[in-house]
C-alpha cells in the first residue's frame, strides 16, 4: 500500500465524512473504494481488512486502519493538526469529543422513525443553542484568537466547521446568536484547501436522501 490514502466506506457521509474533511483540509488527495453491496463488505471482512468487522477503514502509509477516532488521530498527527504540545492536544480532544456528541445526534436523524424525527430535531436545536455552541463561542471570546486552540489551524477547527455546516442544513438560523462562530466559519471556509473541498464536484458528500439510507440499510443489514 502506497501513494494516496484509500478510503473504504459506502458513498455517503456517515462516519467517514470527518476523515474526508480532515484529509482535504490538510491538502491530501485520496481515493475512495465504495462499498456497494453487503457482499463487498463481507469480502473486506474475509480478507482480514476489518479488525473489528466494520468500517470506516483507511489504507494509509502501509497500514490498514479502522476505528474512526484512531484514523483521525493519525491523520491529525501526521499533518501537524494536533497542537504543539500535550496541553493543546488535551484541549483539542475535549472540544472534539463535544463536537462528536452533537454530531452523533445529527447522524441519528437519518435512521430516526418518521414519528420521532420532530422530537429529535427539537432536541438537536436545544442542545445546539443552549449547550454546545455557547461553549465554543465562550472559548473564542476567552482568547480572542482566530482559531480554537493555539491560534493556528488544528483538527478541531475542521471538525467544528463541518458541524456548523450540518447545523445550517437543519436550521439556517441556529448560528445567528453566535457572531464569533459565524466569523470562524467564514474564515475557515475561505482557506484554500477548505474552499476547494466546498466546491461542487469535490469528494464532499451531500446529506443522505431516502435512497441512500435504504441502500446503507441493505449493505449493513440494518432493520
Amino acid at each position: 500500500m502506497s501513494g494516496k490514502p484509500v478510503l473504504h466506506y459506502f458513498n455517503a457521509r456517515g462516519r467517514m465524512e470527518n476523515v474526508r474533511w480532515l484529509l482535504a483540509a490538510a491538502g491530501v488527495e485520496f481515493e475512495e473504494k465504495f462499498i456497494e453491496t453487503s457482499e463487498d463488505l463481507e469480502k473486506l471482512r474475509q480478507d482480514g481488512k476489518l479488525m473489528f468487522e466494520h468500517v470506516p477503514m483507511v489504507e494509509i502509509d502501509g497500514m490498514t486502519l479502522v476505528q474512526t477516532r484512531a484514523i483521525l488521530n493519525y491523520i491529525a498527527t501526521k499533518y501537524d493538526l494536533y497542537g504543539k504540545d500535550v496541553k493543546e492536544r488535551a484541549l483539542i480532544d475535549v472540544y472534539t469529543e463535544g463536537i462528536a456528541d452533537l454530531s452523533d445526534l445529527i447522524m441519528q436523524l437519518a435512521l430516526c422513525p418518521p414519528d420521532e424525527k420532530e422530537a429529535k430535531i427539537s432536541l438537536i436545536k436545544d442542545r445546539t443553542k443552549n449547550r454546545y455552541l455557547p461553549a465554543f463561542e465562550k472559548v473564542l471570546k476567552s482568547h480572542g484568537q482566530d482559531y480554537l486552540v493555539g491560534n493556528r489551524l488544528t483538527r478541531v477547527d475542521i471538525h467544528l466547521l463541518e458541524l456548523l455546516l450540518r447545523l445550517e442544513e437543519i436550521d439556517s438560523s441556529l448560528l445567528a446568536p453566535f457572531p464569533l462562530l459565524k466569523a470562524l466559519k467564514s474564515r475557515l471556509s475561505n482557506l484554500p484547501n477548505v474552499k476547494k473541498f466546498l466546491q461542487p464536484g469535490s469528494q464532499r458528500k451531500p446529506p443522505a436522501d431516502e435512497k441512500t439510507i435504504e441502500k446503507a440499510k441493505k449493505i449493513f443489514k440494518m432493520k
